[in-house]
C-alpha cells in the first residue's frame, strides 16, 4: 500500500462529489424502507384483511422492472439541474408530494385501495429516481472516489430503511401515521435542496440522439468489450453462494432453536452493523489495494464466510454467542465484497448510457437473489442444513473462475477495452433482427420453463399426491387468473425481449457493430 494511495482516499473521502452521492442515497433508500416493511405494518395495525395486506407487495414490482423505462431517461433530459439531477429532482418531487397524499388517507377501511395505490405510485417514482441516481454515480464519480462513495452510499441507504422502515412504525404509535407520512414528505424536501447543491459532472456526454439509440446502443456498447460475456457471467455468480445462503437464513435460525428476540438482534442489530461496516471497508480497501485484489480477497472470504452456519447446524443445543458471531461474520463479508461489487458496476457502465446499463447490470445481480430462495429450499429439504452450507463453499468457484477470465491473480486493476470486430462484414438488420427473433425465443422457452420447475417442485412439496407435474405448471402459468400470474407473465416477457437485444447486439458487436466510441478506462497493471 503506497503513499499515494491513501492521500488519494484522503482526497477522496473529502470530496464533495464523494459527499453528495452519499447522502443522496439517503432518498433512495427512505421509499424502500416505506413500501417493504412500514404500510403493510400500517394496513395490518389498522385491522386490514391479511390477503389484502399481502397484495401491497405488488408495490414493489416497479423496481424489479426499472430497467424497461430506463432509456427514456438517457434519452430525455430535464429543462433544469443537467440529465441527472433534473430527474431526481423531478422523482423527489413527485415522492415529496405522494408522502403528504399518503398522509391524509388510510386510516379508514374506505381509503385502503387508495393507500395501494399511492403506495405504487411511491415505488414507481423511488424506482425511477434509483435509475436516475445511480447514473448520477456513474457520471460524477472520479475513479479514486468510487470506493469511497460505494460503501458510504450502502451505509446511507441501509440507515434510510431503517428509518422508514423501522423508527417509522415507532413513531406512528405515538403521533399517528399521517404526522409520520407528513414528515417523510420533508425529508425529500431536504433532498431536494440536496440535489440541487450537488456538483454536475466534470465532463458532460451526450445523450442518445434518439430513443432507438437509448434502448440498443447499451446493449451493444457494452457487449463490445473484451470478455464481455465472461464479465456478465461473473456478475451472476460472484455473490451467488452467498446469497444462497442468505435466503434462508431465518429459517435456519428458527429450525435450530433460536427465538424471535434473539433472531432480530442477530440480523436486524448485528446483521445491519455489520453490513454497513462491511461496506465501508469494501469501499475504502478497494481504492487502497485496487478493485482486481479487493475482488479475489473478498469472493474467497464470502465464500468460507458461510462455515459459521456449518459449525452452527452441528451444535448439540442452541448458542448464542456462537450464533450472533457467525451471522456477523457472514453480513460482514457480503458487506465486503457488495462495496467491491458495486465498484465494479459503476466502472463497466458507460456514461452515455448509464441509466440503462447500470439498471441492467443491477438486475442481472439481483436474479440471483430471486432465484436462491426456492433452489435453498429444495436442496435443504434433501440434504440438510449443514451439508447445503458446506455445498455452498463449492458453489462459490464458478465465480471465482469467472473473475480469473478478466481480472488474473495478480492484476491490480480490471481492463475494460472495446474489441476488434472479429468479421469485416456487418450484419444487415433483417439478419441482426432474425437472429434477435431466436434470441428472445430462447429466452423465453428458458424462462417459462424455468418457473415451471419450480412451480411443480413447489406444487410437489406441498401436495405430494399430485407429485412433479411439469405441463400442469406450465399450463398455469400461461393462463394466468390473478394479478401475481400476470406480474409473473410480464416479468417473462420483459426477460425475452432483454434476451432477444442481447443475442441481436452479442452478433452485432462481433461484426463490426459498434457505433459509439471507447470511453477511457483505467489499464490494467500487475502489482509490486
Amino acid at each position: 500500500m503506497s503513499g499515494g494511495a491513501i492521500s488519494n482516499l484522503a482526497r477522496a473521502m473529502s470530496s464533495w462529489r464523494t459527499a453528495a452521492v452519499a447522502l443522496l442515497s439517503f432518498a433512495s433508500g427512505l421509499p424502500l424502507g416505506l413500501v417493504w416493511y412500514a404500510i403493510p405494518d400500517w394496513m395490518r395495525d389498522i385491522g386490514v384483511d391479511i390477503r389484502i395486506v399481502g397484495l401491497f407487495s405488488l408495490a414493489q414490482v416497479p423496481w424489479a422492472f426499472k430497467v424497461l423505462w430506463s432509456p427514456l431517461m438517457d434519452r430525455y433530459v430535464p429543462p433544469f439541474w443537467g440529465r441527472r439531477r433534473g430527474w431526481m429532482a423531478l422523482m423527489q418531487l413527485t415522492l415529496a408530494i405522494l408522502s403528504l397524499a399518503l398522509a391524509g388517507v388510510g386510516s379508514h377501511p374506505d381509503a385502503i385501495w387508495v393507500v395501494g395505490a399511492i403506495a405504487l405510485a411511491i415505488a414507481l417514482a423511488s424506482a425511477s429516481q434509483d435509475v436516475a441516481y445511480d447514473a448520477y454515480a456513474v457520471d460524477v464519480l472520479r475513479e479514486d472516489e468510487q470506493g469511497p462513495a460505494s460503501g458510504a452510499r450502502l451505509a446511507f441507504y441501509r440507515a434510510a430503511m431503517l428509518v422508514s422502515g423501522g423508527v417509522s412504525i415507532t413513531l406512528a404509535g405515538h403521533w399517528g401515521w399521517p404526522a409520520v407520512n407528513a414528515l417523510l414528505g420533508l425529508v425529500y424536501v431536504a433532498m431536494l435542496f440536496l440535489t440541487w447543491l450537488a456538483p454536475e459532472p466534470e465532463v458532460k456526454v451526450e445523450a442518445p440522439r434518439s430513443l432507438r439509440d437509448a434502448v440498443w446502443e447499451p446493449f451493444l456498447g457494452f457487449l463490445a468489450r473484451h470478455r464481455a460475456l465472461e464479465i456478465l457471467a461473473f456478475v451472476f455468480l460472484y455473490k451467488f453462494a452467498d446469497q444462497l445462503a442468505q435466503a434462508l437464513t431465518r429459517p435456519f435460525l428458527i429450525d435450530m432453536g433460536y427465538d424471535s428476540d434473539q433472531r432480530g438482534v442477530a440480523l436486524s442489530t448485528i446483521g445491519m452493523v455489520a453490513t454497513i461496516l462491511g461496506g465501508l471497508l469494501g469501499g475504502v480497501t478497494t481504492t487502497l489495494v485496487g478493485l482486481g485484489h479487493s475482488l479475489w480477497v473478498f469472493g474467497v472470504l464470502q465464500i468460507f464466510s458461510n462455515v459459521g452456519y456449518f459449525f452452527l447446524a452441528g451444535l448439540a443445543a442452541p448458542s448464542i454467542p456462537w450464533m450472533y458471531a457467525a451471522t456477523g461474520f457472514e453480513l460482514f463479508t457480503s458487506g465486503l465484497g457488495t462495496g467491491a461489487f458495486s465498484v465494479l458496476l459503476l466502472r463497466m457502465t458507460q456514461k452515455r448510457f448509464s441509466a440503462t446499463q447500470y439498471a441492467l447490470f443491477s438486475s442481472l445481480f439481483a436474479l440471483p437473489r430471486l432465484l436462491a430462495g426456492p433452489i435453498s429450499g429444495f436442496v435443504v429439504d434433501a440434504i440438510g442444513w449443514r451439508t447445503f452450507f458446506l455445498s455452498t463453499l463449492v458453489m462459490g468457484i464458478p465465480g471465482l473462475v469467472m473473475l480469473a477470465r478478466f481480472v488474473p491473480l495478480g492484476v491490480k486493476e480490471p481492463e475494460f477495452t472495446v474489441r476488434e470486430a472479429e468479421h469485416g462484414r456487418r450484419l444487415s438488420p433483417g439478419e441482426l433482427a432474425a437472429r434477435g427473433v431466436f434470441g428472445a425465443a430462447l429466452a423465453g422457452v428458458l424462462a417459462v420453463f424455468s418457473v415451471a420447475v419450480l412451480a411443480a417442485l413447489k406444487t410437489m412439496r406441498e401436495a405430494p399426491a399430485i407429485g412433479f407435474d411439469l405441463s400442469r405448471a406450465a399450463g398455469e402459468l400461461l393462463n394466468p387468473t390473478e394479478v401475481t400470474d400476470w406480474v409473473q407473465l410480464i416479468g417473462i416477457a420483459g426477460f425475452t425481449a432483454i434476451g432477444g437485444l442481447f443475442t441481436a447486439a452479442i452478433h452485432a458487436a462481433r461484426n463490426g457493430g459498434v457505433p459509439t466510441p471507447a470511453e477511457p478506462s483505467p489499464a490494467a497493471t500487475e502489482s509490486p
